[in-house]
């Protein structure tokens, strides 16, 4: 009888741990669910309201009650939306290609080589993220005035160039070779194989994690540039989408529907990114967080 009664007491102790668990969980996800409710809520908004003419925006409704595809066509024609959509993809994927590759080499080479000042040289570079980016713009603006890079095609150049290299990105790779095995890159060059073959067929798939995450938040960055673009393009022409998207705002009206349209149509690259390589910014993230 007392190891029956034992045992019912063990079941009904693990039953209640269960629903306890459960029960935590069920919170967890609860909360977690009204969080992703609250941040995707002004997206809908944005995007149920480029589709309402422009009477509607007064009225607190969430569906339009004429829906209409004006708003598209007037950003499309109206304005040099193209344009400014197709520099910031010019500019965004030229900046992207080049921190990944600088990055990663820079990278690379402060990790595996030895060669005197290799600390200094890496310290120096991270003294260089203690600097706002607000100190920077008038020598950056300086010397592009002085060597031509705001006017004409240089323009998309006078753009990039401060983000083809960056410090953050070279610590974050220099992290991640640390895990590469020495050994691994010894036996490839006991093979005779270059310095620049063992970082792309060795470091390069060991390390993609890493490097796709850096693309994606690079990317997105330089996406959403503002103030740099905004400074150095001397020409309309040559404005990126975040700063043309201020022209939509006048000085005594703000055309809303125009600017919901145009947001929602700029936030299309960015969704595409997160839903194609959402992977690698989860691994990337996980692996900084164990790599830091």
């Amino acid at each position: 009888m007392s190891t029956l009664a034992s045992s019912g007491g063990t079941l009904t102790a693990s039953g209640s741990g269960r629903l306890g668990r459960w029960g935590i969980q069920g919170v967890t996800y609860a909360l977690l669910s009204v969080g992703a409710l609250m941040m995707v809520t002004p997206f809908l908004w944005m995007l149920i309201t480029s589709f309402k003419p422009a009477p509607e925006l007064v009225e607190f409704a969430w569906l339009p009650k004429s829906p209409t595809l004006a708003n598209y066509e007037r950003v499309l024609t109206t304005s040099n939306f193209t344009r400014w959509y197709f520099n910031s993809i010019v500019v965004a994927l030229f900046s992207t290609t080049c921190v990944v590759l600088f990055d990663s080499l820079v990278g690379y080479t402060l990790c595996k080589f030895e060669f005197p000042g290799k600390n200094l040289i890496f310290l120096g570079m991270l003294a260089t993220l203690m600097v706002p980016t607000e100190m920077l713009i008038i020598p950056w603006f300086d010397m592009s005035v002085r060597w031509s890079w705001n006017t004409g095609l240089a323009q998309y150049w006078g753009i990039a160039f401060p983000g083809v290299i960056t410090a953050a990105g070279v610590f974050l790779m220099r992290q991640f070779f640390n895990g590469v095995p020495n050994d691994l890159l010894d036996a490839a060059r006991m093979d005779g194989m270059s310095e620049f073959g063992i970082w792309a067929k060795i470091g390069v798939p060991l390390t993609l994690a890493a490097m796709a995450a850096l693309a994606i938040f690079n990317f997105i960055g330089n996406w959403n540039a503002y103030l740099w673009p905004l400074i150095v393009a001397s020409e309309r022409a040559y404005y990126t989408l975040p700063v043309g998207l201020s022209f939509f705002r006048g000085e005594s009206t703000t055309e809303w529907e125009k600017i919901m349209t145009a947001a929602s149509l700029a936030s299309l690259p960015l969704l595409c990114v997160f839903l194609v390589f959402q992977r690698y910014i989860i691994a990337g993230v996980a692996l900084t967080g164990l790599k830091g």
